[in-house]
């Protein structure tokens, strides 16, 4: 029998050129069916690339597919799985250069697996953060990556339970087993300063992000063991925790810089902090060796180039977007914990010399 033989639908005239509609204004498998005379288990056959169609038969169905404008509707297919071909991320801001780079790596993963991805800012807001992410679950997202905002997210558990797969990237998940993709903060933060003070800076400071957040946590930590390393003393006005702000970074500069041993090197604690500090030095005039954490776009053609401490969101994340879509295919396993390293980037405004 040939492919064409069974279900192929009888008494129907197709005029040449003229797309024939049988089911309403949406063309649908019938429709083609109907068009290139064939039955609808060969056009299945052919829209989803299976075997046992011959290539003139074959032909016919997609020239009937063109002809028609017909596409393929996957939501029952996709229901039928417990599926819905897409993922939710939920991050701190999309106009931070650092997420942007790991936003799009994630979607370049998702549309890999032939996914649709969803996306939102928490604005480091824990509230805004979790009704980000139960409205992704009210639209049955497949799966989660969250930057987290907030300390506890016990809130998923039931989410998780019923199957939606998570991950964590940047920071980890509060109070639950979760996997996540990091940056090895206190390492990086170490490399900084112990490079600062191999310039012969001894009188180094930190200004990092609220200390609430983990990643800002982690970056004090690393100062404070570099300094401690080194055999270095440490004072109070050396260390500013705030939330990015020229206000609170100029009183921050201040504090350091105005005293009778002002700070002569300084780290700061992400892309943002270190933009603003660059400015807040141009217009005091003060030259301090400054290694930032994160690189940012155009520091290298500052002059002097902007040293810094390189995470690769990129590379964090793919490995999260993979790692969750593994998570979807049926892999098991306890939660994973994977650690990326930094990469000191030596461009010259860390190699100030002290005065």
């Amino acid at each position: 029998m040939s492919d064409d033989a069974a279900g192929s639908p009888r008494g129907t005239t197709i005029s040449p050129g003229r797309p024939a509609m049988l089911s309403g204004c949406r063309p649908t498998m019938k429709d083609v069916a109907a068009r290139a005379g064939v039955g609808l288990k060969t056009v299945s056959r052919v829209v989803n690339g299976e075997a046992g169609v011959t290539a003139d038969t074959a032909d016919r169905v997609r020239a009937a597919i063109e002809a028609l404008g017909f596409r393929r509707n996957d939501s029952a297919r996709l229901l039928r799985k417990g599926q819905t071909a897409s993922i939710g991320l939920v991050l701190e801001d999309i106009g931070n250069p650092f997420y942007s780079a790991l936003a799009r790596a994630v979607e370049d993963v998702a549309h890999a697996h032939g996914s649709l991805l969803f996306m939102g800012s928490s604005d480091e807001d824990p509230d805004r953060e979790r009704t980000l992410t139960l409205a992704f679950c009210a639209r049955r997202v497949d799966g989660l990556v969250i930057v987290p905002a907030g300390k506890n997210h016990t809130y998923l558990l039931p989410e998780t339970t019923a199957g939606i797969a998570v991950v964590f990237i940047d920071r980890p998940a509060g109070l639950i087993e979760a996997d996540s993709v990091l940056t090895d903060n206190i390492g990086g933060a170490r490399d900084g300063v112990t490079h600062l003070a191999r310039q012969g800076h001894h009188r180094s400071g930190y200004i990092g992000d609220a200390l609430h957040i983990y990643t800002a946590g982690q970056r004090l930590h690393g100062y404070r063991d570099a300094m401690a390393a080194a055999g270095l003393r440490t004072e109070p006005d050396w260390v500013i925790m705030a939330t990015p702000h020229p206000d609170t970074i100029g009183q921050a500069l201040t504090r350091m810089l105005d005293r009778p041993e002002p700070v002569t090197g300084l780290l700061c604690g992400n892309n943002r902090i270190s933009i603003i500090v660059l400015r807040e030095l141009a217009a005091r005039g003060a030259r301090v060796a400054t290694v930032g954490f994160d690189d940012f776009e155009l520091a290298e053609l500052l002059t002097p180039g902007i040293t810094v401490i390189a995470q690769d969101p990129a590379r964090m994340g793919q490995i999260a977007a993979e790692l969750l879509f593994r998570r979807l295919c049926g892999e098991q396993g306890p939660a994973q914990r994977i650690e990326l390293a930094t990469r000191l980037v030596v461009r010259g405004s860390g190699e100030i010399p002290p005065p």
